[in-house]
This record gives C-alpha cells, sequence and structure tokens, in this order.
C-alpha cells in the first residue's frame, strides 16, 4: 500500500487489513504483548494508562473558527505547527513497519465516514479494528481514498520546546484537513476517542444528534433506551444486560429514525471484573480481544483486582462478543433516557424522574466524579461537571448538542432520569479518610429496570421532590429487593446535618457552575436545578 501521499517514504513494510490471527503473530513477535490464559492480547501501554486531556488541540483553520467552542477543553493549534508535528512522525515511521486499518464510524450508511488508521503497533490496529465497524470483503475492495485519515504513533514523543506541546504526548485533529494525529500516548482510548470527537463535529451538520452514551433494546417490542454518563459511571456495564439487546457502550448518533451505533466494538474497564456481576463483559474478554494494563501470573491468568499498573485497566472488544448484540447497531427512537452520575458527595438520590426542563438543565451541567484512572493525575473520585457529559468530546457550541436533544424529548415524549451510580450512605472519602460503599451494582440495575419497563407510572409508585436537588424521587423499587429508605440518601447518614451541609455545598456548586457557563438559558431551564 503506498503512503508517499502522506510523507511516509520507504517504511520497512506497510501490513493493511490483517486478519486477528495475523496481528496477534506480528504483536507477539514484536513484543508488543502476551497471549492471556482466556486468549485475549495483553499490552501495558506505559506512562499513559488514561486520557491526556491536556494535551489535546483543534487546528483553529479559518472553515471552522467560527464553529469550535474555544476554551480549556478545545485548545487551539495553528496549522503549521499541526503540520510540523504531522512531518516528524512520518519522518519517524521511514524504516518501520506501519500497520493500517480501514473502517467505517456508524453503523448507519447513510451517516458512515470511512477512517484509515495507520498505526505503528500491531496492537493498536488490532483495537481499532475491535472498535471500528469492519467493513466487509466488498466494502473493503471499493473502499478507495478514506473520509479521515488518523495516524498514532506511540514511539514518537513531543518536544514541548520545539513543538509547542505540553508534554510528549499530543492529540491533535484538523477538521478541514480531515487529518488526525496521535502521539506519544499508547492508550488506545485515545484513538478512538479521536475518531468519536471527529464524528461529534461532523454529525450535527447533517441533522444528527451525536451522543456520548451506551445504548440497548427490548428483544422484543425493540423499544430504546439510551445512557448518558463519563468513563467510569456505567455506561458500559449497565447497558450490557442480559435481558437486553445492546447496541452499543458508548457512542452514538440519533435521527428522525432512530439511533445507531457509531462504533463496531466495546471498551470497558476491568479494574474488579466479576464474572457474577458482568458476565457479558467477562466473557467478552477472550480471543481478538485487546486488553490493557491488567495484571496476571506466571500462567497468564488475570487479576482484576490489582491496580498496580493502572486502575484504569481496560479491554476492547468486538460488540458481536457481547451474545445478546444487536447487529447491525441501529435501533428505534428512544423511549428512555438515563443520565448517569456519580456522586462522590454521596448526596444525590439514586435515582430522579426529570421534566424537560430539568433534563435539559442535567445535560448541559453534566454532573459526576472523575473516578480514578480515567485521566492522568485522578487518584480518587473528583467532583466535575462535564457539559453535555463528554465535553471532552463535544468540538462544537453546548447549545448546538442541547437544542438538538431538548427537541428529540420533546417530540418523541421520551422519559428522562437522572441515576446516581456513585455514593448514598456517605461521600466517597470520610474526612476522617475512611472510605463508604459505593452504590450496589444490583440496585442500579433493579432501578433502571423499573424505568425501561415504564413500571413507576404502572404501578403508581409515589414520587416525593427533593427541594434542594430540585428531584422528583420515588419512594420505592417495583418489583425488586431495593431497601427503600436508600431512595432518600439522607435516611442512610448517621449525622444528619452533615448530610444536610454537604447536600447544600453541592447544590451551591451546580448553581455557580450554571451562572458561569450558561448565562443566556432561558430561566425555566436555569429554575429547574437545585437551590443551594
Amino acid at each position: 500500500m503506498n503512503l508517499e501521499h502522506l510523507g511516509i517514504i520507504r517504511p520497512k513494510a506497510v501490513y493493511r487489513n490483517l486478519t486477528v490471527p495475523e496481528l496477534y503473530e506480528h504483536a507477539l513477535e514484536r513484543k508488543e504483548g502476551v497471549i492471556m490464559d482466556n486468549g485475549a492480547l495483553l499490552v501495558k501501554t506505559g506512562k499513559y494508562t488514561g486520557r491526556s486531556a491536556q494535551d489535546k488541540f483543534i487546528v483553529d483553520s479559518e472553515g471552522v473558527h467560527d464553529l469550535i467552542a474555544w476554551g480549556k477543553v478545545n485548545v487551539p493549534v495553528k496549522r503549521e505547527k499541526f503540520n510540523a508535528i504531522k512531518s516528524k512522525m512520518v519522518a519517524y515511521l521511514q524504516g518501520r513497519e506501519v500497520f493500517v486499518f480501514d473502517g467505517f464510524a456508524g453503523a448507519d450508511k447513510k451517516y458512515a465516514k470511512k477512517f484509515r488508521v495507520i498505526c505503528e503497533y500491531a496492537s493498536e490496529a488490532l483495537f481499532i479494528r475491535d472498535l471500528l465497524v469492519r467493513p466487509t470483503e466488498e466494502e473493503l475492495a471499493s473502499f478507495g481514498e478514506p473520509d479521515y485519515t488518523l495516524i498514532a504513533c506511540p514511539g514518537f514523543k513531543c518536544s514541548p520546546e520545539i513543538d509547542g506541546t505540553r508534554s510528549e504526548a499530543a492529540i491533535m485533529i484538523d477538521y478541514e484537513a480531515h487529518m488526525i494525529l496521535v502521539a506519544g500516548s499508547q492508550y488506545a482510548g485515545e484513538i478512538k476517542k479521536s475518531v468519536f470527537s471527529t464524528m461529534n463535529f461532523i454529525l450535527p451538520q447533517e441533522g444528527t444528534l451525536p451522543m456520548h452514551c451506551s445504548a440497548n433494546m427490548d428483544p422484543e417490542t425493540k423499544e430504546t433506551a439510551v445512557f448518558f454518563g463519563l468513563s467510569g459511571t456505567g455506561k458500559t456495564t449497565l447497558s450490557a444486560d442480559p435481558n437486553r439487546m445492546l447496541i452499543g457502550d458508548d457512542e452514538h448518533g440519533w435521527d428522525d429514525e432512530g439511533i445507531f451505533n457509531i462504533e463496531g466494538g466495546c471498551y470497558a474497564k476491568c479494574i474488579d471484573l466479576v464474572e457474577e456481576e458482568q458476565p457479558e463483559i467477562y466473557r467478552a474478554i477472550r480471543f481478538g480481544a485487546l486488553v490493557e494494563n491488567v495484571v496476571v501470573d506466571d500462567k497468564r491468568h488475570p487479576d482484576y483486582s490489582d491496580p498496580s499498573l493502572a486502575i484504569n485497566s481496560r479491554v476492547g472488544y468486538p460488540v458481536e462478543f457481547i451474545p445478546n448484540a444487536a447487529i447491525p447497531g441501529i435501533g428505534g427512537i428512544p423511549k428512555v433516557v438515563i443520565f448517569l452520575t456519580c456522586d462522590s458527595f454521596g448526596v444525590l438520590p439514586p435515582i430522579s424522574l426529570l421534566s424537560k426542563e430539568a433534563a435539559m438543565y442535567q445535560f448541559v451541567t453534566g454532573f459526576t466524579s472523575k473516578v480514578a484512572g480515567t485521566e492522568i493525575g485522578i487518584n480518587e473520585p473528583v467532583p466535575t461537571f462535564s457539559t453535555l457529559f463528554g465535553e471532552p468530546f463535544m468540538p462544537l457550541r453546548a447549545s448546538v448538542y442541547a437544542g438538538m436533544l431538548g427537541e428529540r424529548i420533546e417530540k418523541y415524549n421520551t422519559k428522562v432520569y437522572l441515576v446516581n451510580t456513585g455514593w448514598v450512605s456517605g461521600p466517597a472519602v470520610n474526612p476522617d479518610g475512611t472510605k463508604n460503599p459505593r452504590m450496589k451494582l444490583r440496585y442500579t440495575r433493579a432501578m433502571i429496570t423499573a424505568a425501561l419497563n415504564d413500571a413507576y407510572a404502572k404501578e403508581n409508585v409515589p414520587f416525593t421532590h427533593n427541594d434542594v436537588f430540585n428531584l422528583d424521587v420515588p419512594a420505592f423499587v417495583p418489583g425488586a429487593d431495593v431497601p427503600a429508605e436508600i431512595m432518600d440518601p439522607r435516611n442512610l447518614w448517621a449525622d444528619k446535618d452533615a448530610y444536610d451541609a454537604q447536600a447544600k455545598k453541592l447544590a451551591g456548586m451546580f448553581q455557580k457552575n450554571f451562572t458561569e457557563k450558561y448565562p443566556d438559558m432561558p430561566e425555566a431551564i436555569k429554575n429547574a436545578g437545585p437551590k443551594a
């Protein structure tokens, strides 16, 4: 395959669209990783075991300048700097083996975009083969030129003094030139999130809402649900429901006909993975999957509870590895939207029903806690407000995405719930340093199942209004063994005054964030938020 038009001249070899066994062979020969006893390929990503959020840049070109929400998240870089780093990266690949994968982003062919991913490592090519929509032989034969090209070189280290970067890593997108660079980091999530960020720029301009969410559907009624949330809030875990068909675990589009998976695979956290609690994900770790930073013993058996390599240990696998996956990843209009938040303060109710205005407030606010390991430097849960439950990947102004979601909620009468998968019996870490347990997964599953089945309405469950957070909370979970007292976290706190103080503190953070970020938001939405 000729890559000279990209500046990649005289590589040692170019391998295009290899099979999984071939990629395994190359990865093992190159000593990129080892095979685990379950058949998955295991690699260590070194210094970067999570996204390096502060090393992301967007080329500030004339064609996109007025579209991008510039700021601390979407940091501009001049095209000259971008091209200089690109030139160094392609020069770095001279005399080296190069692995190329051609795939689609978008299960719905109406919106699918062709991506060519050029990798330094065979294991990276395996990862993106798992994560993108894989072409058929006929589609591959007629693939032609890609819509976007991504070059990933973990071995190339940027020089901040010369290249103008913050560190040795750089994740850069030139939307106008249709080119993406991932330098200095072997963490595979940078590749998939760069593709997602690109689709989040394209799809709204085509009338489709891109969403940082997982999605599943009822196998009989085909009714669809979507789950918004940042990494660590439970998107992958809660959407992998054995009683429903999985559409996708992270990235979707919503048009007038329904939703579709942007990816062709899943990227799940491995830390504390237990087969009894997450059987679908546990069993998906097999031949063909790429595992990052999991500790194994001398017999290559994994210890998912060992965080010594990374709290953010991960596995990427094709969505077909989930037995009840919907192939292709397309579903109908969502009947239920779930906003997943991980409250490290321990004061938010475990589930609340939202009005349209409250839904818009929570969507643009995007409150959660960054869970340890998902980003460099995060070792304990850190409260944060991430616009749209995915601000790092949303290049356009928040009002673009929020307006599209609001239109769809109203048009299709979609019910929206806020679900706290974090702490309810106290903060994540007490003042004395002791820790409280996180919400039990089986309780959260039962609450969400009731929402998906519309059981709260069908069983006439009474709701209580939480005045501080301005939320409507069900009195109990119908048909489930969930203690009613946990529906109000204040019941679980030994010190009620401490709960009240913590709740008012968090409500004040909501108000401050909203006032600073969204001063022009309509009053009806503003008034739907917490009241400190």
